[in-house]
């Protein structure tokens, strides 16, 4: 199952697609958050607890129609969670007055169209993706790579999954020996050189730091493809193995320039730097 995390007129609804049943799953709790305009997590919960009582009272089948997954809760750690498809979501924003139901009938019937329509053609996916970035700002040339990353990404996700890794925290370990084989940083640690917390690094790399990053998972993918390791102990040793390639290019570049590869610039500087690059070329080309 792929975890989303959407937004509905600015607020984040959580949500889970279902490849199997091809359905999408969303948290409860958030949706009647938006619902009630509930002020924070809390309230929404106590508000569908209470919600609840009164529908099993009631001899509902509604409670039937949802169930529990695990869902990232606000203190970042996965919790279980009460859960409904389209059809119970329905069914819940029936049961609760709110002149928001309308609208969000509407967001949702969206939602679904767009993932059916992403499966029809994948590239619309990237369609999507290359419009986000686009509004933020990033140069084409980095908007290239940047997708060309992804690609890079799920091909040694999948290859991980192949060769008995879990998704999830083993992942994790995976990626912070990539990281550190060819940064000379833990994953935490290079977030915090740029001054990240909960953002994605990936989107606050130079096209260059990019560039290595690729190159250190497809170095790990193909190493891995031509090994064979099981578990995650001896996909370890081929992280490293691979991450060290790209480390090896890096410290290369950098004897050639005489500057560090890794800059402490994320997407806001990155943004700003860009912005100042265009108002002068502007200044620059302005006959007076």
């Amino acid at each position: 199952m792929d975890s989303e995390t959407k937004l509905f007129e600015g607020n984040h609804i959580r949500s889970i697609w279902d490849e199997e049943k091809e359905e999408w799953y969303f948290s409860v709790v958030d949706i009647v958050g938006v619902l009630t305009e509930q002020e924070n997590a809390r309230g929404a919960s106590t508000y569908w607890a209470v919600l609840k009582k009164r529908l099993k009272g009631e001899g509902s089948e509604l409670l039937t129609i949802c169930k529990q997954l695990r869902m990232k809760a606000t203190d970042g750690k996965l919790r279980l969670t009460d859960v409904a498809d389209m059809q119970g979501i329905f069914r819940i924003i029936q049961s609760i007055p709110s002149p928001k139901a309308e609208p969000f009938k509407l967001w949702l019937a969206e939602v679904g169209k767009e993932r059916i329509d992403e499966i029809v053609d994948p590239e619309l996916i990237i369609d999507r993706a290359l419009e986000t970035y686009v509004k933020k700002g990033y140069t084409r040339e980095w908007i290239n790579q940047r997708l060309q990353a992804i690609q890079v990404r799920k091909e040694l996700t999948d290859t991980w999954q192949d060769h008995g890794v879990k998704e999830g925290r083993e992942y994790a370990i995976l990626t912070n020996e990539i990281t550190k084989a060819w940064s000379g940083m833990t994953t935490r640690q290079y977030k915090d050189h740029k001054g990240l917390k909960k953002q994605n690094l990936r989107d606050n790399m130079t096209t260059t730091e990019l560039i290595l990053n690729m190159l250190a998972e497809t170095a790990t993918k193909d190493i891995a493809n031509a090994t064979h390791p099981q578990g995650l102990e001896e996909n370890k040793k081929v992280a490293k193995e691979g991450g060290s390639i790209a480390g090896d290019a890096r410290k290369s570049i950098e004897v050639k320039t005489g500057k560090p590869v890794i800059t402490s610039k994320n997407a806001i500087d990155l943004g700003k730097l860009i912005e100042d690059v265009s108002k002068a070329s502007e200044d620059g080309g302005d006959t007076k």
